[in-house]
């Protein structure tokens, strides 16, 4: 089975099987081991089950994306098995190919991509001209994190083991705001 983690938003969410889990919760750092041995055992599951990890490297919060990682990179090392990064734009696009793909960064612009367009961020003006390339627009809706799991056999199945490493699309607010 898969185990697939994102922390990539402000809750913490899992896939192992047909199982999905949502958890609302206050801190995410404190929370994610104790919500995902939870989700292990609700599944009827044990780690000895667990034969790959995906996890959501971006785009979204700074901190959640490098917990994440982190967490399912300590996981994977201890199983020794692989580890694969997905991104949001590989949900989507796995759910709508042909679609142009725009989440609100909450910043006053959108990570967009598209097959044909790398991750970026884009300002509305540039957005609401760019997306009529496309014959529709996805990322305002919520994405199905159980398609990772088909992404994750797919790079496995494939031999694209990459380095997972965070999406970023953007400096930190610290990178932005440092000093020369």
């Amino acid at each position: 089975m898969i185990l697939v983690i994102n922390t990539s938003g402000k809750d913490l969410e899992f896939v192992l099987g047909d199982m999905h889990r949502h958890a609302s919760v206050e801190k995410q750092s404190t929370a994610l081991p104790a919500e995902c041995e939870k989700f292990i055992a609700e599944c009827g599951a044990t780690w000895r089950d667990v034969h790959a990890i995906g996890v959501v490297v971006g785009p979204g919060s700074f901190t959640g994306i490098r917990l994440g990682i982190a967490y399912a990179k300590g996981l994977a090392m201890g199983l020794n098995i692989p580890i694969v990064g997905v991104s949001l734009f590989e949900l989507y696009l796995a759910a709508t190919p042909d679609a142009f793909v725009a989440i609100d960064s909450g910043r006053g612009d959108f990570f967009v991509a598209a097959n044909g367009l790398a991750p970026q961020t884009m300002e509305i003006e540039e957005l609401e001209s760019k997306q009529m390339e496309w014959p529709r627009t996805v990322g305002h809706k919520p994405f199905d994190l159980k398609l990772a799991a088909q992404i994750v056999e797919q790079k496995i199945a494939l031999g694209k083991l990459e380095p997972v490493i965070p999406m970023y699309l953007r400096p930190s607010y610290a990178e932005q705001n440092k000093k020369c």
